[in-house]
């Protein structure tokens, strides 16, 4: 197959019409072979405009969501980064391209290893692996630039926004579906504004089917 191209097409044809127009996103985009991060039966989807299953039932967030919601952020390379959900590490990647540092975390060991495996095999070096709930916990690195959570939840949870930073700022899907929405908070002192960028319907950060990978309709 080629990926090379595959991956052309996929940010001219899903993430460019889909208002993402950051030159250093899209750059960063076209060199991440995202068919590393992808179970390999489903390599040929890798650059498919949909959401795909991973092997703990977990999703991988359409390339053009994942795109949009860090496109929001406005990282640079001085932002400390927590990303909540490493899942296929896919968004890891971006995040570790665009800032300084980035902290991943994930409830699942084994997946989490699997795309570490990747992102060290790729010479990612600004990445730090942690296992623990996000959603709950905060994290031994706080206080960070920025959050990212790379799924849906029902509403952004008090303990993230406390580990940001003045002027600080979160890229979240909240909601339930078929009613979601990306938003970005915004730190300020003790007050946090809040800005849709976008409406879409995504996974939850939760959300575990148990199936066995082939019960996938894929």
């Amino acid at each position: 197959m080629d990926f090379e191209k595959m991956r052309f097409n996929m940010v001219e044809q899903q993430i460019r019409p889909w208002d993402v127009l950051d030159f250093d996103v899209l750059d960063a985009l076209m060199e991440i072979p995202r068919e590393r991060f992808v179970p390999e039966r489903l390599r040929g989807l890798a650059y498919s405009d949909a959401e795909l299953p991973l092997d703990n039932g977990a999703k991988m967030l359409e390339p053009k969501v994942v795109a949009r919601l860090v496109q929001g952020l406005g990282l640079s390379k001085q932002d400390k980064v927590l990303e909540i959900g490493t899942g296929s590490g896919y968004a890891a990647a971006l995040l570790a391209a665009l800032a300084g540092e980035v902290v991943t975390c994930d409830i699942d060991a084994v997946q989490q290893q699997s795309a570490q495996a990747v992102l060290e095999d790729l010479a990612y070096s600004n990445i730090i692996f942690t296992q623990h709930d996000g959603l709950l916990e905060a994290s031994a690195y706080a206080p960070f630039d920025v959050i990212y959570l790379g799924g849906s939840v029902a509403a952004v949870p008090e303990v993230l926004k406390q580990q940001l930073n003045d002027g600080g700022r979160i890229a979240a899907i909240v909601g339930t579906a078929p009613v979601q929405r990306a938003v970005l908070i915004t730190r300020s002192g003790n007050e946090f504004t809040e800005k849709v960028l976008f409406d879409t319907v995504a996974a939850g950060l939760d959300d575990r089917t148990n199936k066995p990978f082939g019960d996938f309709d894929f």
